[in-house]
């Protein structure tokens, strides 16, 4: 046997050997059977570049605790709260408010598993595009007088994107203290000149999670895709919209849809100590919980003649860094807990087995259960694991529409007319089990029905799905979403 074919064959040995110490340690973790066969399957199949594929995108730093929490003084502070919390609605349930107690189990869950308390806002605001909350979003952080904390997935060094640039230049030169942060994959084509002219300004600028592929423990795979703002420690935004042209103008599709809200009140200090948090995890440094972040909200004079106005919500956040998927566990609850309709936007759908049944089981049981999904997709094997779905949701009863005039990148959960949950997380295993995701959950019902009305509108900017008409699309259609479907706990 000549020496090359030696090296080679030994090289191919150590390879399966190492491959298959792979696939035991992956079995032994005892994670969702189908999603380890995957990346089995991946591994055994694809020399090389199957583990190398795992080593960035398979590993579960959720249970290795890469992202640890421990120490930090705002977690330790929000742990108290949320037993304090507990403890009083435990042992005084006349403490609960009285719209509340049909979700006392839901809120329970928030707070035990995510430490989420209960908050009394004063508004809450809902935007249903891009172009109305980029809008708010500046009109916000021109009125800041003492901080501005600014997150996002995406920002881009275009007309948007050089706007809130220019803006954020002008407060800090006013004196206002200016955070940002951007995940490092969602802002891979962003210049180094765009925030070196920031940081010139004395404003602090932070990259999450740098992506470094020869290291082993690099995180890739678990991206910071939360938006944020906090203005003052007064206002908070989240919800769906980056900084970018497209959210704004549209891109290559005719219209942008998308849900953001503005919160005032008690559950702003939620969305502030997520970004602190986030902070710390770049730079291991911590706050003071000092007043000027967390400023004391007044909400003793809310109400307001013939309208439901306690704007109760609970921030959930989930990620690498929580003990729990928080996010998706929220949304089994709510979606178990409907009685009478489910409205149900994402522009990414590929859940896990358990969402999918808790949907599907709603639907045989008599819930009306509506899901809007895009017609188009800006990712192609996104959307045919998408549409994979389609004939067991239409088999159960789940009507779907299919959203032509444009691209909507919503993320959002309707229950009842009465309970809604807007944020960054798709409705998907990489949002739901991997990024670092931000929510809120709205338990007020003029705010849900404002958004079912808009969901109604929708519908007739959306192509319905018929069962017949889609029973008869082509092979080729039928081939690529069953592989794409393969790739789905993967994605």
């Amino acid at each position: 046997m000549a020496y090359n074919e030696i090296i080679s064959l030994t090289v191919y040995l150590v390879y399966y050997l190492l491959a298959i110490s792979v696939s035991i340690r992956i079995i032994y973790r005892k994670l969702d059977p189908v999603k380890s066969l995957s990346w089995i399957i991946v591994i055994l199949l694809l020399p090389y570049v199957g583990l190398f594929f795992y080593i960035l995108f398979g590993q579960n730093f959720r249970k290795t605790k890469i992202y640890n929490r421990k120490g930090v003084r705002d977690e330790r502070y929000r742990r108290l709260l949320s037993y304090q919390q507990m403890k009083l609605f435990n042992t005084h349930p006349e403490s609960v408010p009285e719209e509340l107690h049909q979700y006392r189990n839901l809120i329970n869950l928030n707070i035990k598993g995510n430490k989420s308390v209960v908050g009394l806002n004063t508004s809450i605001e809902i935007f249903f595009s891009g172009r109305e909350a980029l809008d708010s979003m500046f009109q916000s952080i021109k009125g800041a007088r003492q901080h501005i904390h600014l997150q996002s997935y995406i920002i881009e060094d275009d007309e948007i994107g050089n706007r809130f640039k220019d803006l954020l230049i002008t407060k800090a030169r006013e004196g206002v203290e200016v955070r940002l942060i951007f995940d490092d994959v969602g802002c891979w084509g962003l210049k180094k000149n765009y925030t070196d002219e920031l940081k010139s300004e004395n404003i602090e600028v932070l990259k999450f999670s740098p992506v470094r592929f020869l290291s082993p423990t690099s995180k890739i795979n678990y991206r910071n895709h939360r938006k944020i703002l906090v203005v003052d420690g007064i206002a908070g935004f989240l919800g769906g919209v980056n900084i970018a042209d497209r959210y704004y103008y549209g891109g290559q599709f005719e219209e942008w849809r998308d849900t953001h809200i503005k919160i005032k009140g008690e559950s702003v200090a939620a969305l502030q100590s997520s970004f602190l948090l986030d902070r710390y995890f770049i730079i291991n440094q911590q706050f003071k919980r000092k007043k000027k972040y967390f400023p004391s909200i007044n909400t003793s004079n809310i109400k307001v003649e013939g309208e439901n106005y306690h704007f109760y919500s609970q921030i959930i956040t989930s990620g690498p860094d929580s003990d729990w998927a928080s996010i998706m566990q929220c949304y089994f609850a709510a979606i178990s807990k409907a009685k009478h309709h489910i409205n149900l936007i994402t522009p990414y759908f590929t859940p896990n087995e358990s969402l999918l049944n808790a949907l599907k089981i709603s639907a045989l049981g008599g819930v009306e259960v509506s899901l809007m999904l895009p017609e188009k997709s800006d990712t192609t094997i996104a959307y045919w694991s998408t549409m994979s779905y389609a004939t067991e949701l239409l088999d159960a009863g789940v009507k779907v529409y299919l959203f032509s005039k444009g691209f909507n990148h919503s993320k959002v959960i309707c229950i009842d007319g009465e309970l809604c949950i807007i944020g960054s997380a798709n409705f998907d295993n990489r949002s739901l089990e991997h990024n670092f995701e931000i929510t809120a959950v709205i338990y007020n019902s003029d705010i849900t029905q404002q958004i079912d009305k808009q969901f109604i509108k929708d519908i007739e900017r959306c192509k319905s799905l018929a069962s017949s008409k889609w029973a008869k699309r082509s092979v080729g259609n039928q081939i690529k979403e069953s592989l794409a479907r393969l790739l789905s706990p993967l994605l």
